[in-house]
């Protein structure tokens, strides 16, 4: 694989977080119509609203680089394997996301469990929920290693200023 340039690089990874955001704000989107929590659904409504700005910030510095809009591609499929430059870097991102969804998802089993009076079952939830997040947090520790490993693999340059970033 030919050296990209940083510029290079930083257009891909704008490219791959507007897609991402897009697609976060039509799923965030679909779940504001549904449900029977208006607190819930307005929550999710302005999240969506709060991404949508988001990836509209990420267009405006796109452009200013001189980067095309996204194809369809990117983000997901960085995650799938099909770009191997930051696999790594996006595998963490990955786990990382599914570590934070088996957090909450402990949390509810941790409130219902209380609320039923199951104190062993709400003890192991809370035991579980403290391991998955110190791998979430191990996995975020990770990444700057990772994301610079990328950088460095793709461009053979050093960082902006030759410090170190971590």
């Amino acid at each position: 694989m030919g050296r990209e340039t940083s510029r290079d690089i930083i257009i891909s990874y704008l490219q791959d977080a507007i897609v991402a955001e897009r697609r976060i704000e039509s799923q965030l989107r679909a779940l504001a119509r549904t449900g029977d929590q208006p607190e819930a659904r307005q929550l999710l409504a302005q999240h969506a609203e709060e991404t949508k700005r988001q990836h509209e910030r990420l267009s405006a510095r796109l452009a200013a680089l001189g980067g095309s809009p996204p194809r369809l591609k990117s983000f997901l499929a960085q995650l799938a394997g099909q770009e191997s430059g930051g696999r790594m870097a996006q595998d963490l991102v990955t786990a990382y996301a599914l570590e934070n969804a088996e957090i909450a998802m402990y949390e509810v089993l941790t409130i219902v469990a209380a609320a039923a009076g199951d104190v062993e079952t709400e003890r192991l939830a809370r035991d579980i929920q403290a391991e998955e997040r110190a791998a979430a947090e191990k996995l975020w520790n990770a990444l700057p290693r990772s994301a610079l490993d990328a950088y460095y693999r793709q461009t053979g340059e050093e960082i902006a200023g030759g410090g170190a970033a971590i």
